[in-house]
């Protein structure tokens, strides 16, 4: 059995639907997880889960939230990411996803094993396909 954390931040709830859907896959499938908030994550933590899955909606000019809590933490994990299992996931609103794959570009140049070099992305607010993939994600990462 896995141990997973989902480490995410939503701003209209959309980002958080994917964190609930991706938790309900890995339990379903036999995983530990533990929903937490970025300021509750931290290198240190990194010991306690087999896989840490991101999240973080686009903002701005498709970026991760800056202001608070995402950026400032996953800033600072950057050192800590190599050899770590992650995958990352997020909703946006406009663009076409170049917020997803910086962030999985900075994952990729700081080692870590990133369980999909694209991420998982939803427009809006997730629709049924779009929660079955984020299961689906849950499913893979208790596995992983």
């Amino acid at each position: 059995m896995n141990k997973l954390a989902i480490v995410y931040w939503s701003g209209t709830g959309n980002t958080e639907t994917m964190a609930n859907c991706i938790a309900d896959g890995a339990r379903e499938s036999g995983a530990e997880v533990a929903m937490l908030s970025p300021g509750e994550f931290s290198a240190t933590r990194f010991s306690e889960f087999g896989v840490v899955a991101f999240g973080c909606p686009a903002m701005g000019a498709e970026q991760l939230e800056e202001d608070d809590e995402v950026e400032p933490m996953f800033a600072g994990l950057e050192g800590s990411l190599g050899g770590k299992k992650i995958a990352l996931f997020g909703s946006y609103g406009w663009g076409d996803g170049q917020w997803m794959r910086e962030w999985c570009s900075r994952c990729e140049a700081a080692g870590a094993n990133l369980y999909d070099e694209a991420g998982l992305i939803a427009n809006d607010s997730p629709n049924e396909e779009a929660r079955e993939a984020c299961r689906e994600l849950g499913r893979k990462l208790a596995a992983w």
